[in-house]
């Protein structure tokens, strides 16, 4: 079944290319729909399609040779993903799992070239999305070699709020599923240490919790917290 240009025309990676090389690329596309749980495709294993995600969200995490997983980033919706071929691999260096329902445009792997050179926006949205990548990580090493364990917890939700804030009467809250030991994962630190962080932030009225649920009450203070602890 043909691809409605109408479902893509709204993302980054083809706001700028003509109506008939959106429909060239389509063409080749096939949508699949992701269950809440699910993994699109596992770390280590052959890199044999690259994705767009047209809504719902995934985490992409990976496991360290020390047996330590790590959640590399959260994917929204828009948001190429696995690119294995753009970072010169063979297979893909994370798992990127589901944890809301979503859909995504898959197309395979060795169409990457091709579609590369008949598509700059395509190569500059790739060259973009690495470039943010490697910005991201730069700031989470930087964060995790200098600052103490509540200022990068602070930083990890308010970029969480960013990215999927829904606002509601209490807040912004995190509009998937999301959970304590998500957040150790993303900040290098133990769901001990998370939970306490959180708890007491539900104490002063910053955040308010639940079962894989967090709403940013106060970012205001929240960004204080961020920038420095004593000021909060």
């Amino acid at each position: 079944m043909k691809l409605d240009i109408s479902l893509v025309k709204q993302f980054a990676l083809f706001a700028e290319m003509a109506d008939g090389d959106i429909d060239a690329m389509l063409s080749h596309a096939v949508s699949r729909r992701i269950a809440a749980g699910d993994a699109v495709f596992e770390q280590g294993a052959p890199a044999t399609h690259f994705f767009l995600l047209l809504n719902g969200r995934l985490k992409v995490s990976q496991v360290t040779p020390q047996g330590q997983q790590v959640i590399v980033r959260i994917v929204n919706p828009g948001d190429i993903f696995g690119i294995a071929k753009a970072l010169q691999r063979a297979d893909y260096p994370g798992t990127a799992l589901c944890v809301s329902e979503a859909v995504a445009l898959c197309w395979p792997m060795e169409l990457w070239t091709p579609l590369i050179e008949k598509n700059p926006q395509l190569a500059l949205t790739a060259l973009t999305t690495i470039g943010q990548r490697l910005q991201e990580a730069h700031t989470r090493i930087r964060e995790i070699s200098t600052q103490e364990v509540e200022r990068r917890v602070a930083h990890a939700v308010l970029r969480l709020s960013e990215q999927a804030g829904r606002e509601e009467s209490e807040g912004l809250r995190i509009d998937f599923p999301i959970t304590r030991q998500d957040i150790a994962e993303m900040t290098g630190t133990t769901l001990h240490t998370v939970s306490r962080i959180l708890s007491a932030w539900e104490g002063k009225g910053l955040v308010t919790g639940g079962r894989q649920k967090l709403t940013v009450c106060d970012v205001p203070r929240l960004k204080a917290l961020a920038d420095n602890c004593r000021s909060a």
